[in-house]
């Protein structure tokens, strides 16, 4: 397959800001995201349905996005340097479609001190493992 029908395949199943981000690296602005639903259990990948972080490990930090202090496990995510923005981060990508979920920061509470800073638009909320 070609980069252009590839893309043209997430296109057409993706919301638009949720495409930008995942698939391009863009950023939702900061408290644009409407929550979840409140029986949530878990949040998945919007792209590829993984399972990502638990409604245990989410937590209030003030920043405008969805954050977590801990994945499900380190095997759903991937880390790597973003230097984009003049700025040294870690990004956050789903391991099983790479699609970019957000940066992880070491401002987060304890028992990690990671805050996991996630895009809503790049999470699925789900109420079972189904």
């Amino acid at each position: 397959m070609t980069k252009d029908v590839i893309r043209n395949q997430w296109k057409s199943k993706l919301e638009t800001m949720a495409y930008k981000v995942t698939r391009e690296g863009a950023t939702e602005r900061a408290f644009s995201h409407p929550g979840f639903d409140p029986n949530t259990k878990y949040f998945a990948c919007i792209c590829c349905d993984q399972i990502l972080f638990s409604i245990e490990a989410k937590y209030e930090s003030g920043s405008g996005w969805p954050s977590f202090f801990k994945a499900i496990s380190s095997e759903v995510i991937c880390e790597k340097e973003d230097l984009n923005h003049g700025i040294a981060r870690t990004e956050v990508t789903c391991s099983k479609c790479e699609g970019h979920l957000g940066h992880v920061f070491t401002d987060g509470p304890m028992p990690t001190g990671l805050r996991y800073c996630i895009n809503g638009v790049a999470l699925k909320a789900k109420i079972s493992l189904d």
